[in-house]
């Protein structure tokens, strides 16, 4: 692939948390995410306006060629002209902190969910709710000492 100076690699590891500044994190901790990849790194993207992105996947990153974990390539112009950033820095905290923000949102709507319970007609997770009621009732009884087995 030749060289091309308006195109700017972004890989998903220069995101995560995990990982610190010396061992290839690019972002500040607030501006970085869990479990970094190759989708949510190109929704964050297209989320933060940049509009020429172009994604590879199975790619290495040199430092890390175990991981095929694909890079996105973002046009610099294009992100000048959509985001206004001048730097791939400007461009690497703007779509991370999108990025954060995106994976905090999920979070919390997963916690909403689990809090409203099953739907109503939703068999399948009424039951499982069920079974795990017998497994604490099938585990108290467990815990009782054979002396109040027999009384009851």
């Amino acid at each position: 692939m030749e060289h091309n100076p308006d195109r700017i690699a972004l890989w998903p590891g220069y995101f995560n948390a995990k990982v610190s500044r010396r061992s290839g994190r690019r972002v500040p901790r607030d501006s970085s995410v869990l479990k970094p990849d190759l989708e949510g790194l190109y929704i964050a993207a297209r989320a933060t306006g940049l509009k020429k992105v172009k994604r590879e996947e199975k790619i290495s990153h040199p430092n890390r060629p175990h991981a095929k974990e694909g890079r996105l390539w973002v046009s610099s112009r294009g992100a000048k002209e959509s985001i206004g950033a001048s730097s791939k820095e400007e461009i690497l905290q703007l779509v991370g902190g999108q990025w954060r923000e995106m994976q905090k949102q999920q979070r919390e709507d997963e916690k909403e969910a689990v809090k409203r319970g099953p739907a109503t007609g939703d068999k399948r997770a009424r039951a499982q709710r069920k079974g795990a009621n017998k497994a604490r009732a099938a585990q108290a009884r467990a815990q009782r000492s054979p002396k109040q087995r027999k009384r009851r």
